[in-house]
């Protein structure tokens, strides 16, 4: 089997961290592989097939020789280091949001949209979607294909890992000044999020509604190729370590019955239902963390409309939201492209 050399950009934060236990699980073909990060992070290492691996600067010669490129590194250093990575022969697979809504950038989950995948000739890149679109999207595509969905209503619950590692330590920190009787801080978000919930991912633009609310609606949209589609979100912050939970309320063209739904989405790839209310089974966050799979349950009839089901959806937004969903992608780029 062909091998690459794979650079992991943005390795030492919890995305990257992940990607690279991700590659070594899933027995990626790699060459060589390359860690770079920031020139705070030099002197680090990761361990990687029971090797200590150096963290490297990120530098505009540091993809000489690498073949794909597993981007997790912010907006603004992706806009820079993307296009320079792909001048050199990279094929950049990009977990920020920095490309998502390019037209000539394909937005993949491979569960859903493999073909799409085709596309990264145009530039070089391919742009992974934000961690509660993916959940989302895994589960909708099997009952869209099956009865046409005509509208989408979500109401996302997520963890602290979505924000990084200060937010992880951040939520520690208030939990244990809080049972110590301390004076709490908070500086990573606006307010305390120990036993508490905040209505707020990501800045608020002009029309009420912040970017990660706006993410889901616009990618839901691309991903599933259909613009027609209509998707409303309410994101919320909660003081979970790792798992987004989602309340998803979906509206068909035609009848979609429970059973049917259950039916379909047992088969669905990367798609685990647990669904039995009576013994108390139910998707939650501390079974999914660490999972691959996306867990949907308590799916029931919508009774305020003709067509409509009612669903919760759980998965681990650093591994399927992000690292898994990377490492997908290019294993495909792998297969069959490159």
């Amino acid at each position: 089997m062909k091998k690459f050399n794979v650079a992991v950009v943005g390795a030492t934060g919890a995305v990257g961290n992940e990607m690279v236990a991700t590659l070594e699980q899933r027995k990626f073909p790699i060459k060589k592989l390359t860690l770079l990060a920031s020139a705070r992070s030099l002197g680090k290492t990761l361990t990687f097939k029971g090797e200590e691996i150096p963290v490297d600067e990120l530098k505009e010669d540091s993809f000489k020789g690498i073949d794909i490129g597993l981007f997790s590194p912010g907006g603004a250093v992706s806009t820079k280091f993307a296009p320079i990575a792909v001048a050199s022969g990279c094929v950049v697979i990009d977990n920020t949001s920095a490309f998502r809504m390019e037209p000539d950038v394909p937005l993949v989950v491979p569960e859903v949209n493999e073909h799409a995948i085709s596309q990264y000739k145009k530039r070089g890149i391919i742009a992974n979607p934000n961690c509660s679109t993916i959940q989302m999207v895994v589960v909708l595509k099997p009952l869209h294909d099956a009865a046409k969905i005509k509208r989408v209503v979500v109401s996302s619950y997520q963890a602290v890992s979505g924000t990084g590692k200060k937010a992880i330590y951040e939520l520690e920190q208030q939990v244990l000044a809080i049972y110590n009787n301390k004076k709490v801080e908070n500086k990573v978000y606006p307010w305390q999020i120990a036993f508490n919930v905040l209505p707020h991912i990501d800045s608020f633009l002009e029309n009420g509604y912040t970017k990660e609310e706006m993410k889901m609606v616009n990618e839901t949209k691309k991903i599933m190729e259909d613009d027609n589609i209509k998707v409303t979100a309410t994101t919320v912050r909660v003081p979970v370590f790792y798992g987004h939970s989602e309340a998803v309320n979906i509206e068909f063209e035609k009848d979609m019955s429970p059973e049917k739904a259950r039916k379909l989405l047992r088969k669905a790839p990367g798609v685990k239902v647990v669904d039995d209310p009576a013994k108390n089974k139910y998707p939650l966050a501390i079974h999914a963390a660490g999972k691959d799979d996306t867990f949907v349950g308590r799916i029931r009839k919508d009774e305020s409309v003709p067509f409509g089901l009612n669903m919760w959806v759980v998965a681990d937004n650093i591994r399927k939201g992000a690292a898994l969903n990377t490492v997908q992608i290019a294993e495909v780029l792998a297969q069959k492209y490159l």
